[in-house]
């Protein structure tokens, strides 16, 4: 099976951007398959943060030394980088957070509990990350309002009648994935934001896993939030992005006290500080955020159409390839997918799988992936999990595909 890439991407001059990908373990060539765990790090982003421990390290937004003047205007750089990058109206509606996990359970905190009546409902899918499980489990006790889940099918899909069947003028919050982690699913989420829109519902876009595999509009998408992690997109941990619309995020209590995010303070009372500062209490990752700036030029270099070509080039051929082993069986065969196979093999645990490819030097992820109401759903205890990106090889596919045969057939 042969699939020409993208022509425009120099596959290898990217990889030799990325000095991880160049070490054996367990002596062999590294082949890094858990991207939607975590990306890995391209040198200019490693040397961003370098740099500014090197050079820069102050606080920022608090000082008039020159170092904290440097690390301020690189720290808010960052801030215009990510609203180009998502094409929000503005910089100010563009808050730091440590990750999709944080900003989502900033939204359920600040604007759920503040807004959320007894018997409200918030909807979610069954492919939801606990991520985006958990803090609407936690809100919706305290404000005694309903949580409701939009069923898949089969394949891994959302079912729209379903959706369309929960909505009414109940709906207060539609919180929902762009992609699956576990499933590679991308879901119709620009249809379903315009649906819930027509009930008075907001919506959050869980973005974690989009975010790096395809361009990003939340003007076109409209979409009330969005949240991402640098980490899932060449960026550091520890680091992602909220986006939200400014009259909500005006209209939001902050999220929690403490330094930066006041006006001014007395004993008797706070006044708080503007958007986006209101909701970015303390000091923050900076040597984290500055970095993410060199992830955003990264992907901006390359382009993410090369990306998404390449990508689905790769998913492509290896789907074909995996899908003559016998035994093999998908988890998640939607028709639109990002980059991700999840499977298992009949008769074979997908942790015994995991670690003789480990032995290998082939680093794929086991388990349930944050996503135990998917497992449920197909009523099984996990996949094994298989991710691609953009340094991401055919050969690689290859050698990953002939170390699971091995493993068949010695386990067979």
């Amino acid at each position: 099976m042969k699939i020409e890439l993208n022509q425009g991407i120099d596959v290898e001059s990217v990889r030799m951007l990325f000095p991880i990908l160049s070490q054996p373990v367990n002596c062999n060539p590294l082949i890094y398959f858990d991207n939607a765990a975590t990306t890995q790090k391209p040198l200019q982003v490693i040397n961003a943060l370098t740099n500014y421990y090197h050079n820069d390290n102050a606080n920022i937004h608090r000082g008039i030394h020159t170092l904290a003047e440097r690390a301020t205007v690189d720290f808010e750089k960052t801030r215009k980088s990510a609203a180009h990058f998502i094409n929000a109206h503005e910089v100010e509606e563009i808050i730091f957070t440590k990750g999709t996990t944080d900003g989502i359970n900033l939204i359920a905190q600040s604007y759920g509990e503040k807004f959320l009546k007894p018997g409200d409902e918030v909807l979610i899918s069954t492919m939801e990350h606990h991520s985006n499980i958990v803090p609407w489990q936690m809100v919706c006790e305290k404000t005694k309002s309903i949580l409701k889940v939009i069923p898949i099918n089969d394949r891994g899909e959302i079912i729209l009648d379903e959706f369309e069947k929960l909505l009414s003028e109940r709906t207060k919050i539609v919180s929902l994935v762009y992609i699956s982690n576990s499933l590679g699913t991308i879901n119709p989420v620009k249809e379903m934001i315009t649906l819930a829109h027509q009930f008075g519902a907001k919506v959050l876009i869980d973005g974690a896993q989009a975010t790096p595999h395809q361009k990003i509009d939340v003007t076109l998408l409209n979409c009330d939030f969005f949240a991402f992690s640098a980490h899932k997109m060449y960026g550091p941990t520890g680091v992602g992005i909220l986006y939200g619309k400014r009259a909500l995020l005006e209209a939001m209590n902050p999220y929690q006290g403490g330094g930066d995010m006041i006006k001014n303070v007395t004993f008797e009372k706070t006044t708080y500080n503007d958007i986006p500062y209101k909701f970015e209490a303390g000091t923050p990752n900076i040597a984290g955020v500055i970095a993410l700036n060199e992830a955003f030029q990264f992907i901006n270099t390359i382009g993410l159409e090369g990306i998404q070509h390449h990508e689905q080039a790769l998913l492509k051929y290896a789907t074909g390839l995996l899908n003559e082993i016998p035994g093999f069986e998908p988890v998640g065969t939607a028709e639109h997918k990002a980059s991700v196979i999840s499977f298992n093999i009949e008769g074979i645990h997908p942790f015994d799988l995991g670690v003789l490819l480990d032995a290998k030097g082939i680093a794929v992820r086991t388990g349930h992936h944050c996503t135990q109401p998917v497992m449920d759903r197909f009523k099984i205890e996990g996949t094994t999990r298989a991710s691609f990106a953009v340094y991401s090889t055919m050969e690689e596919i290859d050698l990953f595909v002939q170390a699971v045969q091995a493993v068949v057939k010695k386990l067979r």
